[in-house]
């Protein structure tokens, strides 16, 4: 085994294949698998680099791979369906897990892994992507602005770009089943977009609106701020229309209309352009309030979303194959801190105040 190799499972998707390709930026070698042949070996060969062909449900052959590696990058969602094999592989071969998870159920799972982990001497470290890195490292940065916060608001944006199948996919799983907040430490169901409000993001003022962003679970760890929100850049008028979602909620969780709206995803293109990823920038705002009122705020641009995932969740790569990580459950901030994401080509922050 080479000192600079890893399994990534589920490189024939959109940001799988992504990764792939920029691997060697890092020099990193990826051992490309999947369970469809006709996808992974052309690619393979197309990269000069090795693969293996297995179902991750087929748990001898998971674990044959994962042996060959110290680290997994596991891109093959919706996670809330393969999260949890791939993880249970890594604790039995001892393999450090990342992913690029956005999902906040999913966290909240894998961090029931923590003593596990730990006692397998592996890090887990979900959201090692735009889901949660550039976020996390916002929020244990106005931590560590205001100290006493009790309250944290992230939002972030894209300028240009667009969704992946993947990305997408697990949005149409979730049709129907509104957001989620912070409260008082625990997670609490609401309607999704309950909120909405303009963000100066210093390139741009947006308007954005809430939802349950993976930070609802994560930047609670990294933090311990009791009361958290997530929104995301979207058009007012677009918003103005979601408010009533909450009436046909029953009818978007049905088969019929998940499935309908996946045929729908299919037929558009894997994912953005590297021309359209190349334009386009990715925003990050935060808002740290202590119970007296004042407030801390820290804005954060950087590449497109993809490239922003390929890049994070490279490095980490890079950092654990280096013999930098921490066992058990972590996230980007907690393993790494506020500093992670200035590693990576073409962001920059500002404080705010």
């Amino acid at each position: 085994m080479q000192s600079n190799t890893f399994l990534l499972y589920g490189a024939n998707g959109y940001t799988g294949e992504l990764i792939a390709r920029y691997a060697q930026q890092f020099n990193l070698q990826p051992i490309l698998a999947g369970r469809r042949k006709e996808v992974i070996e052309p690619l393979a060969t197309k990269l000069n680099l090795p693969f293996r062909i297995f179902d991750m449900n087929d748990a001898p052959a998971l674990q044959a791979a994962l042996k060959e590696v110290k680290v997994v990058i596991h891109a093959a969602g919706p996670f809330q369906f393969t999260a949890r094999q791939m993880i249970e592989a890594c604790l039995i071969t001892g393999t450090h897990y990342l992913d690029i998870n956005g999902d906040i159920s999913v966290f909240e799972m894998i961090k029931r892994y923590d003593a596990a982990a730990k006692k397998a001497g592996i890090m887990l470290l979900p959201g090692a992507g735009f889901d949660v890195v550039p976020t996390d490292c916002v929020a244990l940065q106005l931590k560590k602005l205001l100290p006493d916060a009790v309250a944290l608001q992230l939002a972030f944006a894209t300028l240009g770009g667009g969704l992946s199948h993947g990305t997408a996919t697990t949005m149409a799983t979730k049709l129907g089943e509104g957001g989620a907040v912070r409260k008082g430490g625990k997670i609490v169901r609401t309607s999704l977009g309950k909120k909405g409000m303009w963000v100066d993001f210093g390139v741009k003022k947006l308007f954005v609106m809430s939802i349950p962003w993976g930070d609802i679970s994560t930047a609670f760890f990294t933090t311990g701020i009791p009361d958290i929100e997530t929104y995301t850049g979207i058009a007012k008028k677009t918003y103005n229309i979601l408010k009533g979602q909450a009436m046909f909620n029953w009818l978007l969780r049905t088969n019929f209309v998940r499935n309908y709206i996946k045929k729908k995803i299919d037929k558009r293109p894997a994912g953005p352009s590297d021309e359209q990823r190349k334009k386009a920038l990715s925003l990050v705002w935060g808002m740290a309030t202590n119970a007296s009122g004042k407030t801390a705020t820290v804005r954060l641009k950087g590449p497109e979303g993809y490239t922003l995932t390929t890049l994070s969740s490279l490095l980490i790569v890079q950092k654990i194959l280096n013999g930098n990580f921490l066992p058990g459950y972590q996230t980007p901030g907690s393993a790494y801190g506020e500093n992670l994401v200035m590693e990576i080509s073409g962001v920059e922050r500002e404080i705010v105040g």
